[in-house]
């Protein structure tokens, strides 16, 4: 058993490996232009000709529109992260570090965004800033914070109890100091789990909004959008909706394994 999930793991980083190549290089390995229309080739079975995993109903080459499509995946789970953890941190840290009446007020905040569905406020922030790549990603890297600044804030809270921690700031080592040289560091591993559920979170998240057209929009290739369009084959040309969605679960599956791996690894359990 332990071989399988060993074997297993390394799939799922193998798989994320090439995933993070097509991304990087889809200019050079796509045959076809995502975004091209070969009319007289509507609907091409995967195999047929040249197209390797078929056409859409436009004509566009399905492989293709994966491989560009891999690029807003790894854009919007990046920024979403990088976004989430930065506003994350900054809260989590001035409520842990700061007085009650500050915890408390910076708390109320997060709580009142936690108690909402993920979707629901997604759609809402979406519909209020405006369709668009750029829009979902500021959307989710707000959504996403308060995960980041719970967890950042109980480990702070924690930490600064510590007698080593209280023996620093006692002998005049500012608070600047010691979250850069101690506090960071011993939380790196839980910030690292973390965000790698949110990337995987904000796939799912940003193919929903695009498959409801308000995420990506076309002509632009996205794995959500081509689920959308998908809908409309699904008996005639089931691998419409096949390929996307399978890479959508392998890409999700794949960080959560792995993020579970180094939780396991690191004993970072985040909640």
């Amino acid at each position: 058993m332990e071989r399988a999930r060993r074997y297993f793991l390394y799939f799922c980083i193998l798989f994320l490996v090439l995933v993070a190549l097509s991304a990087l290089l889809a200019p050079l390995a796509a045959p076809f232009d995502p975004t091209t229309q070969h009319l007289d080739s509507r609907l091409a079975e995967p195999g047929e000709g040249p197209y390797l995993l078929g056409t859409d109903d436009l004509g566009r080459d399905v492989f293709s529109r994966i491989l560009h499509g891999s690029r807003s995946v790894f854009m919007v789970g990046t920024i979403t992260v990088a976004v989430s953890s930065s506003l994350g941190l900054i809260i989590g840290l001035i409520s842990g570090l700061g007085g009650r009446t500050m915890d408390n007020i910076l708390m109320f905040f997060v709580d009142s965004l936690l108690s909402f569905p993920t979707i629901l406020l997604a759609l809402t922030v979406v519909t209020f800033l405006g369709y668009g790549l750029s829009q979902v990603m500021l959307a989710l890297g707000v959504l996403f914070s308060p995960v980041f600044a719970r967890m950042v804030r109980v480990e702070t809270m924690a930490m600064k109890q510590e007698g080593y921690i209280e023996a620093a700031h006692v002998l005049g080592t500012g608070w600047t100091k010691l979250i850069v040289h101690h506090l960071l560091p011993n939380m790196a591993g839980k910030l690292v789990v973390q965000g790698a559920i949110v990337f995987a979170s904000s796939i799912v998240v940003e193919s929903s909004l695009s498959y409801l057209g308000l995420g990506i929009q076309p002509p632009n290739p996205s794995w959500g959008l081509m689920l959308k369009d998908a809908r409309n084959h699904m008996l005639t040309a089931p691998y419409l909706a096949v390929w996307p969605g399978l890479f959508i679960a392998m890409t999700v599956l794949s960080f959560t394994v792995i993020g579970d791996w180094f939780s396991e690894r690191t004993g970072s359990r985040t909640a």
